[in-house]
């Protein structure tokens, strides 16, 4: 039987192409998300695929919510081999003295308490069996600041530290313990979210072709299949026309192979 996969924020950008791909060869998932209707479309889209899917809407941001929805999961979807730590976003662009709290403690709750609370109520089980696999999707904004990036690079930088403490806890228990730090990428909802619903604003991919969602999820699947003895710990990716957060070269889309 092909093992389970858990995804946090599943219902759209890189956790939804993730989905889709990981349905593609058979891997039974549970995807997590705050909307019950997407997550009502995944779960059609995954079971059309030929596999099995498990639904859990909550959001991360809340310990109570995490728990319940982990209680309630079926004896037969409990021994789950991997976590992926998929949800998080950007609220605000604003320079630090301007920064809106709101914006800070929504992000700070989602990119990096949710985290910890779904690898809190995943890993002990994790440890019992003596095998698993979390993967934490981090950013380049973990790796380096940019100009009104404040507390979202933080948070990003934070995820990179418990990734590594995570690694050195749980390593001595036969779990992997990985990491994908992607830079911009495309076909998700993270600019418009960021930018509160300002879809002029959240125009930032049209001079330059940075990743696709589905780019992030090839390397996503593989880190999951590398044989047992093989952690991928830390990939960082970007598009090619994105040297670092700060450097782009935006002179159009080159869309050339």
């Amino acid at each position: 039987m092909k093992p389970i996969v858990l995804i946090t924020g599943a219902t759209s950008g890189i956790g939804r192409a993730t989905a889709h791909l990981l349905a593609e060869s058979g891997y039974r998932l549970i995807v997590t998300g705050r909307r019950q209707d997407r997550l009502d479309l995944l779960k059609k889209e995954i079971n059309d695929l030929g596999a099995d899917c498990l639904t859990l809407c909550f959001d991360v941001r809340s310990y109570e919510s995490c728990a319940n929805a982990v209680a309630s999961i079926p004896p037969e979807w409990e021994e789950i081999d991997v976590l992926l730590n998929n949800a998080g976003k950007a609220k605000g662009f604003d320079p630090i003295h301007q920064g809106k709290l709101e914006h800070w403690e929504e992000m700070i709750d989602t990119n990096l308490k949710g985290l910890l609370y779904m690898s809190r109520l995943i890993t002990p089980g994790m440890v019992e069996r003596r095998r698993g696999h979390v993967i934490n999707i981090a950013s380049t904004a973990g790796k380096e600041v940019y100009p009104n990036g404040n507390v979202y690079c933080a948070t990003k930088f934070g995820v990179d530290a418990l990734t590594q403490g995570m690694r050195i806890d749980l390593h001595k228990y036969n779990i992997r313990v990985s990491q994908i730090a992607p830079g911009h990428v495309e076909e998700t909802e993270f600019a418009v979210v960021r930018f509160d619903g300002d879809v002029q604003r959240a125009k930032i991919y049209e001079d330059f072709n940075p990743l696709t969602s589905r780019d992030v999820a090839e390397t996503i699947h593989f880190i999951i299949t590398r044989p047992p003895h093989v952690n991928i710990q830390d990939v960082l990716m970007m598009g090619t026309q994105q040297a670092s957060s700060n450097f782009i070269d935006r002179s159009g889309r080159n869309l050339v192979d």
